[in-house]
């Protein structure tokens, strides 16, 4: 092998050096927010040249980029490997109390999923193509997964799929809507997780059908796998932004 011919596999060492720069890239996105978050920042904080940085990523936009993308990855892969081992977690209401969970712990998913343009900055528009077309990607799996439950009597019928979307998103991530305006103590959970426990109930209160919770067990595996394809793609998005 020549020295002018570039591996089409990475090294482990490559992938663990490019999974450093990721996770202190993350870091500091949402510590200090996009404008404030350069290269070199990133390069020091993970114990790296700059140079080492460009080798994998051409700009400082499709590094964060792909910080976006790999932690919106790790949920959803997350999220349906525990749909299969817990089939119960396919009900929108315990599927809520995961996400909010989820949410609560990876601070870089969270501002994706609210928009934080304190932390996004700038990348959210400039990257608008790419998260866009997840978005969408993402509204139509959960729409075909609420469409089947619908079919299997486990949710309600009494609103249309589009108004159980948005009455499911606005209990999910009202919370976290509100957090920082005046009087949004009172939402904060307390030491027993106390809220993620409100949610749930909130959205079963909206959401629940007349079959019995436990004929989920036979769609669980169905559903599980209509998330299998996003995944895949964003997998393929962010590992294909680095070299």
């Amino acid at each position: 092998m020549t020295g002018s011919v570039v591996p089409v596999t990475p090294s482990s060492g490559d992938s663990e050096r490019m999974d450093r720069v990721l996770d202190a890239a993350a870091e500091l996105l949402v510590r200090r927010g996009y404008r404030r978050v350069t290269v070199e920042d990133v390069a020091r904080h993970a114990g790296v040249g700059k140079g080492t940085v460009y080798l994998h990523v051409r700009t400082k936009d499709a590094l964060l980029l792909t910080v976006l993308l790999r932690a919106q990855q790790r949920l959803l892969a997350g999220l349906a490997d525990r749909m299969v081992a817990e089939p119960e977690v396919v009900l929108p209401w315990r599927m809520s109390r995961l996400i909010y969970d989820l949410l609560r712990a990876d601070d870089v998913a969270r501002a994706l999923y609210l928009g934080d343009a304190e932390v996004l900055g700038r990348l959210a528009h400039e990257a608008a193509g790419t998260l866009g077309e997840l978005a969408e990607r993402r509204n139509e799996v959960v729409r075909r997964h609420f469409r089947l439950l619908r079919e299997s009597g486990l949710i309600s019928d009494d609103l249309s799929g589009d108004e159980q979307l948005l009455s499911w998103g606005a209990v999910l991530y009202g919370h976290f809507l509100l957090d920082g305006m005046p009087g949004s103590g009172v939402f904060t959970p307390g030491a027993d997780g106390g809220l993620g426990e409100l949610i749930e109930h909130a959205v079963r209160r909206l959401l629940a059908g007349p079959a019995p919770e436990s004929d989920v067990a036979h769609i669980a595996d169905e559903v599980a796998a209509l998330y299998r394809p996003l995944i895949e793609y964003i997998d393929t998005e962010w590992r294909g932004r680095v070299r």
